[in-house]
């Protein structure tokens, strides 16, 4: 499997698939969502290991910020779709 790459809350594009969990990367957040399977086979380890990558990168990121209590998330605008 291929080696992580994400600089959690660098930027507003790096998105990762592991098996059928999505990890999405913001500059106020991570978003994960979906489902894992984490089998007890040597491919359930291998997303084992980096689902805890993408976690450890993103708790380090984390513990070296100056964080506030709570962030306040805005929803996002709806628009029409222009090619209707």
């Amino acid at each position: 499997m291929a080696k992580i790459k994400i600089k959690p809350f660098g930027n507003e594009s790096d998105c990762i698939n592991l098996g059928g969990l999505t990890i999405e990367n913001r500059l106020d957040r991570v978003s994960i969502f979906g489902t894992l399977d984490l089998t007890l086979d040597r491919e359930g380890l291998a997303y084992a290991r980096q689902l805890k990558e993408v976690l450890d990168l993103t708790v380090a990121e984390m513990e070296q910020a100056e964080l506030p209590d709570k962030i306040s998330t805005v929803a996002p605008e709806t628009v029409d779709n222009p090619f209707q």
